[in-house]
């Protein structure tokens, strides 16, 4: 489970940004930090297929951009800094010119999230609630163990969908659709 550390005073994105690059993965939630350990190896082909699939799709379609663990800087003052396991921003709000180097200000269009060993649900539960509420457009969460996944869309428009259905992009990701089983293989 992803623990809250003990600082003196609220840490903001600035002083996260500028933290030691030591393998740790670190998010914060209303200036509070949240250490992850790094995923595992199901994690990360999970990541990977889903980053593959959709990244395949939104580059043919030329519809923007995919990311995996984008830092998102979703308030201020006090800060929420999140990073799905992967990301889509449409192309009409990507920024033009060079990437910023910092976190991106906003969340993307679509967040996807992997439920680890290490989280409870009750911390992806509220990991979910922010990016609805910072604007995020749908949010799938995969459960390995449960070989399933749940799609997002509003605070009251959630879909449970099992190994035989699939994900559709509805009008976030138009067109593009990803059978859930191929997630799993």
């Amino acid at each position: 489970m992803a623990q809250a550390v003990t600082e003196a005073g609220l840490v903001t994105a600035d002083e996260l940004l500028r933290m030691p690059g030591d393998g740790v993965r670190r998010e914060l939630i209303r200036g509070e930090i949240r250490e992850m350990p790094p995923a595992g190896e199901e994690h990360s082909e999970i990541q990977g297929e889903f980053l593959r699939q959709l990244g395949n799709y939104v580059r043919e379609h030329r519809l923007g951009k995919t990311y995996g663990e984008l830092g998102c800087r979703l308030a201020s003052d006090p800060d929420t800094v999140l990073a799905p396991d992967a990301a889509f921003i449409r192309a009409e709000r990507l920024s033009r010119g060079r990437p910023n180097r910092g976190y991106r200000s906003g969340p993307p269009d679509l967040a996807l999230e992997i439920l680890s060993p290490s989280d409870s649900a009750d911390a992806l539960e509220e990991k979910v609630w922010e990016w609805l509420a910072a604007g995020c457009r749908m949010v799938v969460v995969v459960n390995p163990r449960r070989r399933t996944a749940t799609v997002y869309r509003s605070f009251s428009e959630v879909t449970l969908l099992t190994e035989n259905d699939e994900v559709d992009g509805g009008d976030v990701v138009p067109g593009w659709r990803m059978p859930v089983r191929e997630l799993f293989l």
